[in-house]
């Protein structure tokens, strides 16, 4: 199926490796220009040469930039002009006791996690208006419905997520411009990977059996596995493609089955 992004500019907030990095090389695969981001120039300069050397047909390029620096982002801002799609995706996670997390670590979720699509949506968004074209995306989770009780803090920073994609649609309104989020389910990214791999390592257990029970305790996800990060980066293609012209303000799930309700 033709997406018909041939031509489209695609910005992708942390998307030097894993969910960022998979929607970055499918939106290339599929004809469009990408701006890959990260934190360091050193993982920006690796993923666009690797996204020019895979997909040759556009001028990809990158900026570094954190977003737990507000001046930081005000300089990414002013490096890259009108893009016409947004993928908000940079996001931290961990798990942590709801007692134990401070004030600041709560700043510093907020600042990354909502903060950030703040940011880029503010910037990005009155142009997409302007011109009468433009798809915003949000990289939100299952944990913004169904807010795990070890994670708290950062299942709250993605039902806020939600909460500002489902309102900046509103602003829509007539326009071929689209709000949407992506939930997103237990995904192997390279972080879990790495928790993974060190599990495995200090019980001297393989990693395939240290994923099967990891994703066993969590008994409603249909899927029975961890969800590729490129699977998730097919919905957010389609998403961003003009096919998706009657898909706004929805929140789509990506989460295996872990959601099972009918709403």
């Amino acid at each position: 199926m033709d997406l018909q992004l041939r031509g489209k500019t695609a910005f992708i907030s942390g998307s030097t490796r894993g969910i960022g990095a998979a929607i970055a090389s499918t939106l290339a695969a599929e004809g469009a220009r990408v701006i890959v981001n990260g934190r360091s120039e050193q993982a920006v300069g690796r993923a666009v040469a690797e996204l020019r050397r895979a997909h040759p047909d556009a001028p990809h390029d990158g900026i570094a930039a954190d977003f737990a620096d507000p001046a930081s982002v005000e300089r990414l801002l002013a490096e890259f002009g009108d893009v016409d799609i947004l993928v908000n995706n940079v996001g931290l996670f961990g798990l942590t006791s709801f007692e134990s997390v401070s004030d600041d670590e709560w700043s510093h979720l907020l600042e990354v996690n909502l903060m950030s699509g703040v940011r880029l949506s503010r910037h990005v968004l009155p142009s997409m208006l302007e011109r009468g074209w433009g798809r915003v995306l949000f990289v939100s989770s299952e944990s913004g419905v169904d807010v795990p009780a070890d994670m708290i803090h950062y299942g709250v920073t993605k039902a806020a997520m939600i909460a500002l994609g489902n309102g900046l649609a509103k602003r829509t309104r007539g326009t071929a411009v689209t709000v949407n989020t992506i939930l997103g389910g237990p995904s192997y990214s390279d972080g879990v990977a790495a928790v993974v791999e060190s599990i495995a390592a200090e019980q001297s257990a393989p990693v395939e059996a240290v994923k099967a029970s990891i994703i066993g305790r969590n008994h409603t996800t249909l899927l029975e596995r961890f969800i590729d990060p490129a699977e998730i980066a097919s919905m957010a293609a389609y998403l961003a493609s003009p096919l998706a012209s009657a898909t706004n303000g929805a929140a789509v799930r990506v989460d295996g089955g872990v959601l099972t309700g009918m709403l």
